[in-house]
């Protein structure tokens, strides 16, 4: 028998015996992460869909799983003889959850959730919307009473992140977050996001991939901080190290009585979109609760001197690296044996050999012809294809150093470009260098922005479907808050020392996918009778593919930006290579007119 379907049928018994109608497992974690530990990937274990994105939806009698059209191919190979359907989000077609639900249960039905894997924002909308068609939502860990094998959580060592790279000590951070807790009026504060705490107790660590985490909670005070994790990670000189800066150290799970003898007077504040409800249930009902975007989100994305100083160190060593895996490629790309999969292990490997690099950062998204096309596309054995000399070829990928965390990505012609090659590639460029130099007054959101990036599309009748620019950790998550540039609103204003990707995109599919992205940060310009004006810094050291630009769609002023920033780019890379090196990064550089 197909394994899930053999685990559908012990769960379909579990559920029947608790006299629930369907069950909902996200791919999530009791942190809100991105990337999660082996023991809590229930989604992976009961559907046998390894993608970082789906939820599967199981009811006594059909189940499905709702994924987006980067893992359409992926999923229908891994759900193929499961019993398992594949809803495919974004298709006019496809129900979203709820409505599926809806039509599937009657009146008085109960949906059950594991609350460790919901937020407290995600199970409060859940409720509310099957409220409306007269479904209950309830509380079941019921997958744990089926898996009898599961993965034990890490059990990796953690270290202390040291104050020459962060800039700040523990004790200074905490500090910094009590004077946020008191504008909040807040007397305790729950954490639970993991790059939160990492951040914060000034600690790193190995507990899942991409992300230098450590599993974890913690609850400030103004009187205290407790770091609640396992000992086993702790070693004498970090619990000593910790200890130091006026840490209290608790085992993981006595968070749960640590929450529950909270004073029954007290404000507590928590961040509803990260904090699970499982936590949250354990909060005494007479607290005040403060639900609000966590401060240290807020903190953590506001850089100092020395991150930004580590950063751009970073930025000179993952040129290098992308340098001489560009010119490995070119070397090679004749031998038809390089593939999407080929490629990003060869680009791992030169960053490997950086000064503390520590891994990659996400996923690489190495994506060929019209696999570039696909957003955030990544290569599997199933799908993955050789390079070859007659397309484009779209790479995104990231490098995880001591010193800060990189996120690039290129878009190259392998071959002779097309005309709509060149033409879309200059578009997007346009937009990119709107971005890069633009100058905007203290208060400007990021949606504000988002228009100069895509007008050039726009003005062609054309569009992408993502975000244009995400926040970026340091040493810490690629993707973080609060800030973001994006059509969607966003409050979040753009503060000096902000750093956040730029990359505005087109995708045809079936076709090529473009996408130009570098890092940049939000840096004070000017004090005039109107106010305080800010700009970026591009941060991001590579240069971009010349081949692929129409100058004719370019102004004077987007050409001057090109050349200035490849003489940038060549300026600081080329004291770290030999002399070939240098040679092939100066014709990469040379001026476009």
């Amino acid at each position: 028998m197909n394994i899930v379907k053999n685990r559908l049928e012990l769960l379909r018994k579990a559920m029947i015996e608790n006299g629930i109608s369907a069950y909902i497992v996200p791919g999530t974690d009791p942190h809100a992460s991105e990337y999660i530990a082996d023991h809590w990937k229930e989604r992976e274990w009961i559907s046998g869909f390894t993608g970082s994105a789906g939820t599967v939806v199981i009811t006594t009698d059909k189940a499905g799983l709702w994924t987006d059209s980067r893992y359409f191919l992926q999923a229908g190979i891994q759900l193929e003889g499961s019993g398992m359907d594949l809803m495919k989000l974004g298709m006019p077609d496809t129900l979203s959850i709820n409505k599926w639900l809806a039509s599937e249960l009657t009146a008085g039905s109960k949906v059950a959730v594991n609350p460790l894997m919901f937020s407290v924002n995600g199970y409060s909308a859940l409720q509310s919307e099957l409220k409306t068609f007269k479904i209950d939502v309830t509380s079941a860990n019921l997958i744990n009473e089926i898996w009898t094998d599961r993965a034990p959580l890490p059990h990796n060592p953690l270290f202390a992140f040291g104050v020459e790279y962060s800039g700040k000590s523990t004790t200074e951070k905490l500090d910094m977050l009590r004077n946020e807790m008191t504008k909040l009026n807040a007397d305790f504060f729950i954490l639970s996001a993991l790059d939160d705490i990492a951040w914060l107790f000034n600690v790193r660590g190995n507990d899942v991939e991409y992300n230098p985490v450590v599993i974890s909670y913690a609850i400030a005070s103004k009187e205290s901080a407790t770091l609640f994790v396992d000992p086993e990670k702790l070693t004498k000189e970090t619990t000593k190290t910790l200890q130091n800066q006026g840490v209290i150290i608790e085992n993981y799970e006595s968070i749960y009585a640590a929450i529950a003898n909270i004073d029954k007077n007290a404000n507590v504040l928590i961040d509803g979109s990260k904090l699970n409800q499982s936590l949250f249930e354990k909060i005494p009902s007479t607290c005040t609760i403060k639900s609000s975007l966590s401060p240290v989100m807020y903190l953590k994305s506001i850089k100092n001197d020395t991150e930004i100083a580590g950063v751009k160190n970073t930025m000179i060593k993952d040129g290098v690296a992308l340098t001489r895996f560009f010119i490995w490629l070119e070397e090679n790309l004749k031998s038809g044996k390089v593939t999407e999969l080929s490629a990003s292990d060869k680009l791992r490997e030169f960053r490997s050999q950086q000064p503390l690099f520590m891994g990659e950062s996400f996923e690489t998204i190495a994506g060929y012809a019209d696999h570039g096309a696909i957003v955030h596309y990544s290569a599997t054995p199933e799908s993955d294809v050789a390079l070859h000399a007659d397309s484009i070829f779209l790479l995104d990928s990231g490098g995880q150093y001591m010193d800060g965390t990189t996120d690039i990505t290129r878009t190259v012609a392998l071959g002779t470009p097309t005309v709509q090659q060149k033409n879309d590639f200059t578009l997007v460029l346009k937009g990119h260098i709107a971005l890069a130099t633009a100058i905007f007054p203290v208060g400007t959101r990021g949606s504000q922005l988002d228009i100069l990036a895509r007008k050039a599309l726009w003005d062609n009748k054309l569009n992408y479907g993502h975000g244009t620019g995400h926040g970026i950790g340091h040493f810490l998550n690629v993707h973080e808050g609060p800030q973001s540039i994006r059509m969607e609103e966003n409050p979040v204003t753009l503060q000096p020392g902000m750093m956040i990707s730029n990359e505005p995109g087109l995708y045809r599919t079936g076709k090529h996918g473009i996408r130009t992205e570098n890092l940049i940060r939000v840096q004070s310009l000017d004090d005039t009778e109107f106010g305080s004006f800010l700009c970026f810094e591009t941060l991001t050291l590579f240069p971009i593919d010349k081949i692929l630009i129409d100058i004719e769609l370019l102004n004077e002023s987007e050409i001057k930006w090109i050349n200035n920033y490849h003489k940038t780019v060549y300026d600081k890379l080329s004291p770290n290579l030999d002399e070939n090196e240098r040679e092939w990064l100066s014709n990469k550089c040379s001026g476009i007119k």
